[in-house]
């Protein structure tokens, strides 16, 4: 019997939609959607709008019930369409010095040795993972990526206000995680725990990409 986490991972195969196509569509951020397959949110007051945005029966969605797809009139209304397999990308997990020293692409050295996980978002050709360290982005409540997590780093994908990415002075090219968000025409990087400073982002700073998924490594478990 499928969950939540599982149905929503078939709906959006079905879609054809990554993660962020899918929260672009629905109007909502994209960590809500990872949030949602990764089980660490139970449910979600969007799951109909998600459900919408991927043409799929929202009860369904939500609880299991009932077919898949709305039910259509017509001779072939009693066939089921066979369900799309979900796509699964291999990255490779980096430190943050090779983070760091990233300049445009992979250009991190031989990754060869790394260690790889899989993920079913779309991080580009040169996606990697990063293991969250320190406890600034660990939240006293809601969205949280707590030390140890891995996060699935995208370079040179688009970037809007209220997402995550990870950024570098471009001097010490030491790696930071944060939130980024804008206001009133000035950049942020903006931690979730609120104990650590916000930082503005000037010449010194450069994005190095942005966070299309995030989950526990398999060794935790």
């Amino acid at each position: 019997m499928t969950n939540l986490a599982d149905r929503l991972k078939i709906a959006r195969a079905h879609a054809g939609l990554s993660q962020g196509e899918l929260a672009l569509k629905a109007g909502i951020k994209q960590p809500v959607i990872s949030q949602l397959e990764t089980g660490k949110n139970a449910g979600s007051s969007f799951v109909v709008s998600i459900a919408k945005a991927c043409g799929v029966n929202a009860e369904w969605l939500v609880n299991g019930q009932g077919s898949m797809l709305p039910e259509t009139s017509g001779f072939d209304a009693n066939v089921e369409p066979a369900l799309a397999p979900v796509k699964f990308y291999e990255y490779p997990e980096i430190s943050w010095v090779q983070a760091g020293a990233a300049t445009e692409a992979l250009v991190i050295g031989n990754v060869a040795n790394c260690e790889v996980h899989p993920s079913d978002a779309w991080a580009g050709p040169n996606g990697f993972w990063l293991k969250v360290k320190g406890p600034s982005m660990t939240a006293p409540g809601g969205i949280s990526f707590v030390e140890g997590m891995l996060i699935l780093i995208a370079p040179g994908f688009d970037i809007q206000s209220g997402q995550y990415v990870v950024a570098k002075i471009t001097d010490t090219n030491e790696a930071t995680f944060k939130q980024f968000y804008k206001d009133s025409g000035r950049s942020y990087l903006r931690p979730l725990n609120p104990v650590f400073s916000t930082i503005e982002i000037d010449e010194d700073w450069q994005i190095i990409g942005r966070v299309v998924d995030a989950k526990w490594p398999r060794s935790v478990l």
